[in-house]
């Protein structure tokens, strides 16, 4: 059966899951769960995002001389709002709060609101699309209620953990189950490490807390595998011992400065692989950091500061670690002839891969 990756924000378009044998010992579940959750869900929010997006152009179709008699008329029309929910929760009494990337990454408002009902209009401090993790920032007349990140190295497959968030627009919800792996690469960017968890998690649960038993956060909801939709027990979270530098560094900066080569990289042959591994350069942007350092399409990238490479995925994670500024050493080889080519990190732009 097919099968989707979901990033789990709800979207909705609005116009205007004979032999006796001795029992194992294993660390018990706690009788209940309900302490911890008192103590964490104030701190849990609800994420309301609104997106204005231009819709397509009704004039198109129309004689060039009706195109401009009805244009101005339609000019204030042209436009529909987007609407979504996910979930975050706040990490300092200020206002500080966690989500994912992409629940408000390209949000025109947003509105946070809280399980006593109170409401809050909030902006992005910062966000990093390839751990797709954001920070927003909310002003309160008060200290807030904020949680504290855990160690999700400490975190072993088949420990008990507690999900929260807004699934389906149902606030302040909670699910508990066990670690099921951790890790996982889901194809989602080269920082894939996701902790997989069976607690159920649907649309609207994207950038909710994970909680472990001492209800401290190690880990960030962000995607289901699901052939319907919704949880069949598959999920995904950024272990906070990822998601936490990021979001001090969004907090001081307001940014992810990822290293970039400017250059598109794709798997090598078969063949390729036989003879020791790389990966082939199949574009350079011709402005682009590699380009100024001489590399050219169809270069095999052999290692990167000496680490042999096997993926563009590795190539991609090297770079994006190196501060921009800084230089990198690549092993290639062109036409059967190794060198070395030493390139200034560029600046990653935004949306590139």
């Amino acid at each position: 059966m097919p099968f989707a990756l979901i990033r789990i924000a709800a979207t909705a378009l609005l116009l205007a899951g004979c032999q006796a044998t001795i029992p194992a010992q294993a660390r018990s579940g706690p009788e209940s769960f309900s302490p911890m959750v008192k103590r964490v869900l104030p701190a849990v929010v609800n994420i309301a995002v609104t997106e204005s997006v231009s819709a397509n152009d009704p004039l198109s179709a129309l004689p060039q001389e009706l195109q401009r008699q009805y244009r101005d008329r339609l000019r204030n029309n042209r436009r529909q709002e987007m609407q979504g929910a996910g979930s975050g929760f706040v990490i300092d009494p200020s206002g500080i709060i966690v989500t994912n990337n992409h629940v408000v990454g390209n949000a025109d408002k947003i509105v946070v609101s809280f399980a006593n009902g109170a409401q809050y209009p909030a902006r992005v401090i910062g966000s990093d699309e390839l751990t797709d993790v954001a920070v927003i920032k909310i002003n309160a007349p008060a200290p807030l209620p904020f949680v504290a990140w855990g160690d999700s190295k400490a975190v072993e497959v088949g420990d008990w953990i507690v999900a929260a968030g807004n699934p389906f627009g149902l606030g302040g919800s909670v699910t508990a189950g066990i670690v099921s792996a951790r890790g996982r690469d889901i194809g989602a960017g080269p920082f894939d490490d996701f902790i997989q968890l069976d607690a159920p998690i649907n649309p609207g649960n994207s950038g909710g807390p994970v909680f472990d038993t001492e209800g401290q956060v190690i880990g960030i909801n962000t995607a289901i595998v699901s052939p319907t939709g919704g949880s069949v027990g598959i999920g995904f979270a950024v272990p906070s011992e990822l998601a936490a530098p990021i979001v001090q560094e969004l907090r001081d900066h307001g940014r992810m400065d990822r290293g970039w080569l400017g250059v598109t990289i794709q798997e090598s042959s078969e063949e390729t692989v036989h003879v020791g591994g790389g990966v082939t350069i199949a574009a350079v942007d011709r402005t682009g950091p590699a380009a100024r350092a001489g590399v050219r399409a169809g270069d095999l990238i052999l290692s990167v500061n000496g680490r042999g490479v096997d993926s563009s995925r590795a190539v991609i994670k090297t770079v994006a670690l190196i501060p921009p500024g800084n230089s990198v050493k690549l092993s290639v080889r062109r036409a059967g002839r190794d060198m070395e080519l030493s390139v200034t990190v560029g600046r990653r732009p935004s949306g590139s891969g």
